[in-house]
């Protein structure tokens, strides 16, 4: 499947619970999660959303392991069935 069709899932399972996603840009700071998962009582995570088997490149997982280690969650969702398990863990 390909990212931008996970990514439409995604956005859609997190505004059936009650949340949003919206695209995360940071110019002039490369390799930041695709989205930002924003649900009900305050809960959040990054996710990175990649095509059905593809890795985040390698800035990518330096920026994920910088979050990480400031106590936020990042997910990298590249099948459609985990956004049911990622939100759930959020």
């Amino acid at each position: 499947m390909r990212e931008k069709e996970i990514e439409k899932k995604l956005i859609l399972a997190v505004k059936q619970a009650g949340g949003i996603a919206p695209k995360f840009t940071s110019p002039g700071f490369d390799g930041m999660p695709d989205r930002i998962v924003l649900l009900p009582g305050g809960r959040m995570a990054f996710v990175e959303v990649k095509a059905m088997g593809c890795k985040p490149r390698p800035l990518q997982m330096a920026r994920h392991g910088m979050l990480r280690r400031l106590g936020f969650r990042v997910y990298v969702l590249d099948d459609e069935t985990q956004i049911e398990g990622i939100l759930d863990e959020i």
